[in-house]
């Protein structure tokens, strides 16, 4: 009798370890079916925008062929996807795509349509809304919230060694830059560190990032980052904290464009 008994408890917990496993298999696979489908819902409608819009316009032009390069990277990350987080780097890659979209629409004066989900990667990122010119090393950089001749590159905002960078147009793409090899990496830094340290003003970014730019202007010598743009009384509204309404406070600062949904 006992050990029928105990043959009977032990079926019992058999058969509840199998059920529980059936269970977190069955939760697994719903998981991995949604982040699928939800990657898969923005790289069609990217894939849509980039097949229909043409521009002649320079910055236009630029940030469609962004858009398709993102397009590319996430039909890529979609086909060796196999569990949920790489399917949500390619969800990232194909929204990526649709800021560029958005961008591009912008500087054809068409309707950027509806807002996206925010980017993963441009949380806290902010976005530029006044023009800014710096002087490095005798070269001029600008960046800007509109695009224009001198600011082809849109950057949908996001962080480049652990760096803010706020969405927004720029003469050049100083992420890119930053993140290359050698000299170049220096050299990006400085020039990004020159557009938007809040040596020019604070950011709140506190004092590691402004040990940064400062560390950075040393190695290439202080005299040769000049303010351009960035002086007098513009430095506080421009570079505002969130309590001070500035360019960087409040609505500003918190992703802009890419929140609510899409």
């Amino acid at each position: 009798m006992k050990v029928f008994l105990l043959l009977f408890l032990v079926l019992i917990v058999v058969a509840l370890v199998l059920a529980w496993r059936r269970g977190t298999a069955a939760r697994e696979q719903r998981q991995l079916d949604d982040a699928r489908a939800e990657a898969q819902r923005w790289y069609e409608r990217l894939g849509g925008q980039v097949m229909n819009l043409h521009a002649d316009d320079a910055a236009a032009r630029q940030a469609l062929a962004d858009a398709s390069e993102r397009y590319n990277a996430a039909g890529g990350q979609l086909q060796q996807a196999r569990s949920v987080r790489q399917f949500q780097l390619a969800r990232e890659s194909a929204l990526e795509g649709l800021a560029y979209v958005r961008a591009a629409r912008t500087a054809m004066g068409l309707d950027p349509g509806p807002d996206l989900p925010p980017l993963m990667s441009s949380q806290g990122a902010g976005q530029l809304t006044r023009e800014r010119e710096v002087t490095v090393q005798g070269h001029q950089y600008k960046a800007g919230p509109q695009p224009g001749a001198d600011t082809p590159y849109y950057y949908p905002g996001g962080r480049v060694q652990g760096r803010p960078v706020p969405a927004g147009w720029y003469s050049t793409p100083v992420w890119k830059t930053a993140l290359g090899a050698g000299a170049g990496v220096l050299g990006g830094m400085l020039i990004f560190d020159a557009l938007l340290s809040p040596g020019f003003g604070d950011m709140g970014y506190g004092d590691g990032y402004q040990d940064g730019f400062q560390d950075a202007a040393n190695d290439f010598g202080g005299d040769d980052v000049q303010a351009g743009d960035f002086g007098g009384a513009d430095q506080g509204a421009d570079f505002g904290s969130g309590s001070g309404g500035g360019d960087w406070g409040g609505g500003d600062f918190g992703g802009g464009d890419f929140g609510g949904d899409f």
